[in-house]
């Protein structure tokens, strides 16, 4: 009878023991689970903001395009500006070389006078 208490003792232990086991490996798998959701959740946001970036990199790609297409308009407006420029450099040069000749030619009116004075003094002056 006593190896019967002994067995039913064990029993008791042995399904006590099955049944923290049982827990404790319950209790680990809902943990791993909550660590996968968490993964999962945080994958997601990730996918989703990797979204958004390409949605915000596609606009940009855009932009540039048009800012692309601004810059050959502002190319070719610039190219026929390019004979006006040339003309105000041209005409610039011709002001330059009149400016020149019209200092030499003050410089001469002024040496003409000064003759002229001279003359004018020595015809008007008693001699």
């Amino acid at each position: 009878m006593e190896n019967v208490k002994k067995d039913g003792a064990q029993d008791q232990k042995h399904d006590e023991l099955a049944e923290s086991l049982n827990d404790l490996f319950s209790s680990v798998a809902t943990m791993i689970k909550s660590e996968l959701q968490g993964s999962n959740n945080h994958l997601e946001l990730v996918e989703k903001m990797n979204a958004k970036v390409a949605e915000e990199y596609k606009g940009f790609g855009d932009l540039a395009s048009g800012l692309r297409v601004f810059v050959e308009q502002l190319k070719c407006k610039s190219g026929s500006f390019n004979e006006y420029v040339e003309q105000i450099d041209a005409i610039e040069t011709q002001v330059t070389e009149f400016e020149v000749v019209v200092s030499m030619l003050d410089k001469y009116v002024a040496s003409l006078e000064s003759r002229v004075m001279s003359l004018y003094q020595t015809k008007s002056s008693p001699s």
